[in-house]
């Protein structure tokens, strides 16, 4: 979470200067400030790249070699129209021929576009980012801060996407624990949102508790990893652990740089469709994280030959994928409409046979409707097991609030199911919001994994007085009003 306000109110000027200026699309303003920021820090990598190689008495090329114009430092300081030219025509180009030769992002850059219109909205553009100090700030600072400019996308995209509310995506990544050393995967990564939390997840892991701080979130910051002593296995985790996929370009672009500003350099962001025959890859990952797209279209000529799933509905194409794609052990955390739990066609039931039977269905984990406002108030629960595993019996939880009003404003409140929902997930034992159901009851019930099929509806006795005393008290009754009538003819008199 961004505490800084001052930073904080940079960005919403920032905000305000794109819409004003003509960009009101908060997709597009998110991907041109995006582009912005990350020629900022383009410069800032190289000088810092430049610093250590001369520190080591090594040589360095710089990525700007002959190009040393398209440096934010120069172009910056041109006179409007002239740096809108030059951006345009000049800094874009150097982008997309630059990419096979520095991190994977500017591969991504090879088909951006470049759309401000107006030459006085990148001088204050501009000025804005300037005056963040990005290239000061810890790598804590700048991830918020790209967080907080995220939040700005509270309208749904095509194909059921919408972005996971980072709480929802830390509890996920908490009950399902990636370590260090296991290759990581969101097959639907949107903005990154889970692959981030992955890697924080890791680092606190590898933190000494007393560095660590956490906000009012309970989000941890200053994640250092001071206890991962083998520099093989840090360069893993910030080169190859972690793997997205998205089908979406600009998504794409927008989740690298998310993951850059989180100090990831070389982010592993693949613009794919994964529901394709053109994605071959199977069993590549331990842990997978995921929140895919619930009623998005599909091809049926292009739908892959691995899936044995007859159907079309990508929620349930997508969970046989993430099936496909862990290794033998490996463990996964889904996000799924209630739909996916009771649905009744023949494509349903194979999806729950398959978690069931071919798995150890752990968890299930029931989310109360407003989860996803503003985007959507689709019920939703999260699903939590592992391939190859066993399942005994299913915990199952009801959560009925996440620490915000499940209304349109999402408001902060009091109430929270999260903190006990992580304490109990490691004993699983039945509590107030949770029980446990033997899988015999679950195939017997088709494999419904719906919560209100199993949860039991407790009904308060009423005890009833007998007939006897009943007509004692009606009698005491009558007598009563007998004596107070006689007194009223008596006064009366």
């Amino acid at each position: 979470m961004l505490t800084n306000p001052e930073l904080k109110s940079k960005i919403d000027s920032l905000w305000d200067k794109f819409w004003s200026g003509g960009i009101s699309n908060p997709l597009t303003a998110i991907e041109q400030m995006s582009y912005l920021i990350f020629l900022k820090r383009l410069e800032d990598m190289d000088n810092a790249r430049a610093a250590a190689a001369k520190r080591r008495n090594e040589t360095y090329r710089s990525v700007f070699h002959g190009n040393k114009e398209c440096k934010w430092s120069h172009w910056s300081q041109l006179p409007g129209d002239q740096m809108l030219k030059h951006v345009r025509d000049k800094v874009f180009d150097f982008l997309r021929e630059v990419g096979g030769e520095t991190s994977t992002f500017t591969q991504h850059m090879e088909d951006a576009v470049f759309v401000i219109p107006k030459a006085s909205l990148l001088q204050e553009a501009v000025k804005i980012i300037d005056d963040m100090h990005i290239s000061e700030q810890n790598v804590d600072v700048q991830g918020d801060l790209y967080e907080y400019l995220l939040s700005q996308l509270t309208t749904s995209g095509k194909n059921g996407q919408f972005r996971t509310p980072r709480h929802i995506i830390r509890m996920i990544t908490k009950l399902v624990d990636p370590k260090i050393g296991q290759r990581i995967c969101d097959p639907a990564c949107g903005t990154g949102g889970f692959l981030v939390a992955a890697y924080e997840q890791i680092l606190e892991e590898n933190t000494t508790p007393d560095l660590i701080e956490r906000d009012e979130d309970g989000k941890a910051h200053h994640l250092i990893g001071d206890k991962i002593a083998d520099k093989k296995l840090m360069q893993f985790l910030k080169s190859r652990a972690l793997t997205g996929y998205d089908f979406d370009s600009t998504m794409v672009r927008i989740g690298a740089m998310n993951l850059m500003l989180h100090g990831i350099d070389n982010p592993r962001c693949v613009y794919t469709d994964t529901m394709s025959k053109a994605f071959t890859e199977k069993s590549e990952y331990d842990v997978i994280l995921a929140n895919p797209p619930f009623k998005g279209s599909i091809d049926k000529s292009d739908i892959n030959e691995r899936f044995t799933t007859s159907t079309t509905k990508t929620e349930l194409l997508f969970i046989e994928l993430i099936y496909g794609l862990l290794k033998n052990g490996g463990r996964a955390g889904v996000i799924v409409p209630d739909g996916v739990l009771f649905g009744t066609s023949n494509a349903h039931l194979a999806i729950r046979k398959i978690i069931v039977d071919q798995c150890g269905l752990e968890g299930v984990i029931s989310m109360p409707s407003g989860v996803f406002k503003p985007y959507a108030g689709v019920s939703t629960a999260v699903l939590i097991f592992q391939k190859g595993g066993t399942t005994d019996k299913v915990w199952f939880y009801d959560m009925e609030a996440d620490g915000f009003s499940l209304d349109d404003k999402r408001q902060r409140i009091e109430a929270n199911d999260i903190p006990d929902i992580i304490k109990q997930w490691e004993k699983k034992k039945a509590s107030k919001k949770s029980f446990l159901v033997p899988v015999k009851d679950i195939r017997s019930n088709k494999y419904d994994l719906s919560i209100s099929r199993y949860k039991e509806i407790v009904h308060t006795e009423i005890e009833y007085e007998t007939p006897d005393v009943i007509m004692n008290k009606i009698l005491e009754l009558e007598k009563g009003i007998e004596r107070d009538m006689e007194e009223i003819r008596g006064m009366m008199k």
